[in-house]
């Protein structure tokens, strides 16, 4: 696996993403502000041994959401910035996970991994979509960060920002 291209698709192209976002809707260029909701992981949230670069590039896309939102608060633009983390979703992307030439030099942590996947669930799109709504519907939400797992939608707890 090409571990740039994650870097590359899973992070900068989200920075990217959102910096766009940011031009068109912020209020003071003339937009009429909204919501940006940029896709993470549970693998942003923890360390990940079978996926390191993966999970790294999660992170910072948690990081990068949380610091952006609050500046786009500080700035007055009108654009509220958060994140979902889903957990394992039943997608095709999926079907192809334990593959070996996917995993690489990870393929032995193949038994985890379906540990993993049986704790936290394989999830339905239709959760995440219901997350989206919840997070998109409430416009108290801004620089939060979404758990989506088979436990439920919550939120990821923080110490207060200084």
């Amino acid at each position: 696996m090409n571990w740039e291209n994650t870097v590359q698709i899973n992070l900068i192209s989200v920075i990217r993403g959102t910096y766009i976002g940011l031009e068109y809707m912020k209020i003071e260029n003339g937009g009429s502000g909204g919501a940006i909701i940029n896709t993470a992981s549970i693998a942003g949230l923890w360390p990940v041994a079978y996926q390191p670069v993966y999970s790294a590039s999660k992170h910072g896309v948690i990081g990068f959401t949380r610091s952006v939102a609050l500046a786009a608060r500080a700035k007055n633009y009108g654009v509220r910035i958060n994140a979902i983390c889903p957990g394992f979703v039943a997608t095709p992307i999926l079907q192809t996970a334990f593959q070996e030439e996917n995993m690489g030099i990870y393929y032995s942590f193949k038994e985890e991994i379906k540990e993993k996947m049986e704790f936290y669930g394989i999830l339905n799109p239709s959760l995440i979509a219901e997350g989206l709504i919840k997070i998109l519907e409430d416009d108290s939400l801004n620089g939060e960060i979404m758990k989506i797992t088979k436990q439920g939608i919550t939120f990821q707890e923080y110490c207060t920002t200084p």
